[in-house]
């Protein structure tokens, strides 16, 4: 009976969700997996500049990390429907505004401000689909209601849950680029981005209006009660923090391993093979998180937290030691396997600590954690890796997942007095 129950665990988020809801979840998330990528490949050739193309992707870097949090506070008070609804028809817009923008700029012969603004504006305003679907898992599967306390068969549902969404976002984000990728240089470099207005448009509606969405009512200010209560019901406590941090800790970890392997691929066959050998700790990492649903709960998820981040900073290591490109990916296998689990954990965590009403929040400011940490280690590791060579950025991952134990310890500790 515990085989089948164990075999069936994924087969119940259907049950919970309706079958829809996963591959709309699924495909719904895919236009920004290929923004950043898309508008650095349209801003370079449109340019002729790296560097304005790098520019252009940062911009709707910054964009995302600022405008998410925005979004997912706009969803906790007004519900996920007229938010998702709105971001979908503002996305679009501002997505074909940088394709127009990148088109004069070409023809003009110069790079515009205006690239620079519609590409912020397009990372600000892209529908946090991830993140609210988590939001919607958190709600399904809650107990008496209350999605951040969950026991007993809906805490493993949400284990599941999570772990599907861990690996949704690892294969979409593998997906994405690699399909920007293939569009522009078989069709046009504008192509992969109208095709993400596109789907933008058509799916995340769909989204928004799914069924699921009933699940998580908006979270209006009371009509009675004090100043001093309606403030202390819109705070977020202080150890919201602990997973934002962490998921920071975790961009700075991807994107600093996304530069190193650029500098140490150009010197054997040519920085374009880094994507490929990143994807090989994607696809591990994906399997890995599916894998949580079936670890045992009794350690809990600080321990949990705690023991795959350290694993991480220890096969972290080993990134020192390729001297090829087939070895360099048999590291990259083996370390993605704690990698999985660690965004699983930090997700379930987030809405743990999060309070009643501010899921929404809580979900989307972790996600502009892995932003705003991914821009920083592309930063620190592409200096490190100019000035030192690659040896020196794969430090950067090293101390990464270092400081993710450590903010796992404290998380251990706030925890145990939540409990």
């Amino acid at each position: 009976m515990a085989e089948a129950a164990a075999r069936g665990r994924f087969t119940r988020l259907p049950q919970l969700a309706g079958r829809g809801f996963i591959p709309l979840g699924l495909f719904a998330r895919l236009p920004l997996a290929m923004l950043a990528m898309g508008t650095l490949t349209l801003a370079t050739s449109a340019s002729g500049s790296f560097a304005a193309g790098g520019a252009a992707a940062g911009a709707v870097g910054i964009g995302s990390a600022l405008g998410a949090p925005v979004l997912g506070s706009l969803a906790d008070r007004r519900g996920q429907r007229p938010v998702l609804l709105l971001a979908a028809v503002l996305n679009t817009v501002a997505v074909l505004a940088l394709v127009l923008a990148a088109h004069t700029a070409g023809v003009s012969g110069g790079f515009l401000p205006a690239v620079l603004a519609a590409a912020f504006a397009a990372g600000a305003t892209c529908p946090q689909v991830g993140p609210l679907a988590r939001v919607r898992w958190m709600s399904l599967t809650a107990d008496a209601g209350d999605p951040t306390a969950p026991s007993g068969g809906a805490a493993r549902d949400l284990d599941t849950a999570l772990s599907y969404e861990s690996t949704a976002d690892e294969v979409t984000f593998v997906l994405g680029p690699a399909l920007v990728g293939i569009l522009a240089s078989l069709v046009a470099p504008w192509l992969p981005l109208v095709l993400a207005a596109a789907m933008t448009i058509i799916l995340v509606p769909l989204f928004a209006v799914h069924p699921t969405h009933r699940a998580v009512p908006a979270s209006r200010p009371a009509a009675r009660g004090t100043r001093k209560d309606a403030a202390q019901g819109t705070k977020l406590p202080w150890t919201v923090a602990l997973p934002v941090l962490a998921m920071a800790c975790m961009g700075t970890f991807f994107g600093s391993t996304q530069a190193a392997l650029s500098a140490f691929s150009a010197g054997l066959a040519g920085a374009e093979i880094a994507g490929l050998l990143y994807a090989v700790m994607g696809l591990s990492s994906a399997a890995a998180a599916l894998s949580v649903a079936y670890w045992p709960r009794r350690a809990g998820l600080a321990l949990r937290w705690v023991s795959c981040a350290v694993l991480m900073a220890g096969l972290a290591v080993l990134l020192l030691v390729p001297s090829s490109l087939p070895m360099m990916a048999a590291v990259l296998l083996v370390l993605g396997l704690p990698v999985g689990p660690v965004m699983v954990t930090v997700f379930a965590v987030g809405g743990k600590v999060a309070p009643a009403g501010r899921l929404g929040t809580v979900m989307t400011a972790l996600a502009s954690g892995i932003v705003a940490g991914t821009a920083i280690g592309s930063s620190v590791g592409g200096q490190l890796a100019q000035l030192q060579g690659a040896g020196a950025a794969f430090l950067v991952p090293v101390f990464a997942a270092a400081a993710l134990a450590v903010l796992g310890a404290g998380t251990a500790v706030v925890l145990r007095r939540k409990a």
